[in-house]
């Protein structure tokens, strides 16, 4: 369970709190927004499992959150958390792509069913591969191990592989290295020597045979991008 991310995004600081110390207690990683704003931002650029989506709050509605996900990536995972318990509403939600709707007040006991509940029908769309091909060859994560079409093979370190992993599944897109740290490692990137990140990238590109940054690209100021 350590591996699963859940975002959580709520106007109300005091339910905010709530859920993600359940759900930290329950051994989830989360992530969290106050606001429909910085919910948009995080819902469509950092990586989770299962998103819990509040509907009324300051900036883009839940409804705008939900359907600018489902556009981007329409196999991810969400239960609305609202006061809202109309028929219409519920209908919307789970029409446009919603797999739960809990109706506020709720119990912390019920909603982790729920989590759970939804996890295990989810587990099959969510389930990382085991391998994945790049550039001369093929990553095996459950090995941890390049294997090259050459012959050549190169082992890679539980960090390397999983950082190898989150950077192909992040579809192009830029992954800032506070992305990496608390995302990834689970780590306060205000107290982590981010230069661990660069030396991970540094050792990446060399078993990969990246000399030129065409597979592995460092976007100056913003992170690193996967670009095959």
């Amino acid at each position: 369970m350590s591996e699963i991310t859940i975002l959580v995004i709520e106007d109300d600081p005091a339910v905010r709190r709530g859920i993600v110390d359940v759900l930290e207690y329950a051994g989830y990683r989360t992530l969290e927004a106050a606001d429909g704003h910085a919910g948009m931002d995080l819902a469509l650029k950092a990586n989770f499992r299962l998103l819990l989506l509040d509907l009324v709050m300051p900036g883009p509605s839940g409804f705008d959150i939900l359907e600018a996900l489902k556009k981007k990536r329409p196999g991810q995972a969400v239960i609305i958390l609202s006061a809202r318990g109309e028929e219409n509403d519920r209908v919307r939600g789970l029409v446009n792509g919603a797999d739960d709707y809990v109706v506020k007040p709720f119990s912390m006991k019920e909603l982790l069913a729920r989590v759970d509940a939804v996890l295990r029908r989810t587990c099959e769309r969510t389930a990382p591969a085991d391998s994945r091909e790049v550039p001369g060859g093929k990553v095996d994560f459950k090995e941890r191990v390049l294997i090259f079409s050459d012959g050549r093979r190169e082992e890679l370190s539980d960090r390397e592989n999983d950082l190898l992993r989150y950077l192909l599944d992040s579809n192009g897109r830029i992954i800032s290295r506070e992305e990496i740290l608390r995302n990834l490692w689970g780590l306060d990137p205000d107290r982590t020597e981010t230069r661990t990140i660069d030396m991970h990238i540094m050792h990446l590109r060399a078993k990969l045979g990246d000399k030129d940054q065409s597979l592995l690209a460092t976007v100056r100021g913003k992170g690193y991008r996967w670009m095959s």
